[in-house]
């Protein structure tokens, strides 16, 4: 309105001012900031971390096999060193190594010198196109491998009865060969004329491997069958001796005319007993060849149609780790003809002597007529 005097409003200044901050506040002040996203960057490292050590542990290791340079589908079979008795003290590999030969699989027995075992610390183990093949999986993957079952041409009744008597024979009659083996170190050092610098591939006194073998090799198997919690063990063992016995009868094999992997079971096992060194006590064989005939002669043929004469190569003074594969023939024809060649060359050498000497007559000769005839000459003159 005219006359008023206008009135000015003051502004009112609600920002509240802030207290100024020390350098060394704000620096505080921003490493709190740091601090939150550092840890939680640590705490992902640490779950990388943990996530990555779970996979180490679940992921199974990949067992290094040991014949680096192989051959496809050939079986590279790892296992004890031979004895002059045996090729095998092993069931486990003399069963094995026959069924390889009897279905004629390419395989080597490789030579380690008693110095490898599997991935579980176990013998016999095989290496296959790469891979490590051990424990019970092992004839199973072969057979189905090559498509060898020696079981096929059974009924499933008979395939039920196999496997019984099969772990009959594993268990009972197994035991009681290991029992009466540790019972004295001599059941098995002398019983297969064992050289233990040999066998163990040492260079040890040969005292302190005859400990070796008593005090660690006897003592665990002594404690595995401890914990079978088999008592009488030997009269177990003869009962189910008299139990195969009954039931091969007068047949050939224990099915019929052709033998089946009970066969191969009973054989690699009753080897061990029908193979000790004729003048070495063992109640066990004796029982064999006077009340089991027949599976002695089972035992012997199973022999003869897996090994052949290799048997005799892989035992006795020679025990040939490989009989099977044909060895490289000697340079001996190398050698005859390098003898040759040396006669002929002292020929040549005594021909070339006797050349001068003749050259030699031939210049007397020639120096002889010279002067007869200078004589001839005279004369006439």
């Amino acid at each position: 309105m005219v006359g008023e005097t206008a009135v000015e409003t003051p502004v009112v200044d609600t920002k509240i001012d802030e207290p100024v901050k020390t350098d060394k506040e704000i620096i505080a002040d921003e490493e709190n900031v740091v601090q939150p996203e550092n840890d939680e960057v640590e705490s992902e490292k640490k779950d990388e971390e943990k996530t990555e050590e779970t996979k180490k542990v679940l992921a199974p290791k990949k067992p290094t096999i040991h014949t680096k340079v192989w051959e496809e589908d050939k079986v590279y079979l790892y296992q004890s060193s031979r004895t002059p008795q045996i090729p095998s003290i092993s069931p486990q590999e003399l069963k094995l190594e026959s069924w390889l030969k009897l279905h004629g699989i390419q395989y080597e027995n490789v030579d380690h010198k008693a110095k490898l075992s599997s991935k579980n610390g176990s013998l016999p183990f095989i290496e296959l196109n790469g891979e490590e093949v051990t424990d019970t999986a092992t004839l199973h993957t072969l057979a189905d491998k090559f498509g060898k079952d020696m079981s096929a041409h059974l009924s499933q009744e008979q395939k039920n009865v196999e496997h019984a008597m099969m772990k009959m024979v594993e268990y009972h009659i197994y035991w009681a060969i290991m029992h009466w083996r540790t019972s004295h170190v001599d059941n098995t050092l002398k019983a297969y004329k064992i050289h233990l610098p040999t066998f163990l591939g040492s260079k040890a006194p040969m005292g302190l491997l005859n400990l070796h073998f008593k005090f660690n090799i006897c003592k665990k198997v002594k404690k595995q069958l401890k914990s079978q919690g088999l008592d009488n063990i030997e009269q177990l063992g003869k009962n189910d001796l008299e139990v195969l016995s009954a039931m091969l009868g007068e047949k050939e094999f224990m099915f019929g005319d052709q033998p089946a992997m009970l066969d191969l079971v009973v054989y690699s096992h009753l080897a061990q007993l029908i193979m000790v060194e004729a003048e070495h006590t063992c109640p066990l064989r004796d029982f064999l060849q006077e009340s089991c005939k027949n599976l002695v002669e089972l035992v012997n043929k199973m022999k003869d149609r897996c090994w052949a004469d290799h048997w005799e190569l892989a035992t006795g003074e020679k025990m040939e780790h490989n009989p099977h594969i044909p060895k490289p023939e000697p340079v001996v024809e190398d050698k005859e003809e390098n003898k040759e060649e040396v006669k002929e060359g002292e020929k040549d050498e005594k021909v070339e002597e006797k050349e001068p000497e003749s050259a030699k007559e031939e210049n007397v000769a020639e120096v002889k007529e010279e002067s007869s005839e200078k004589k001839d000459a005279e004369k006439g003159v």
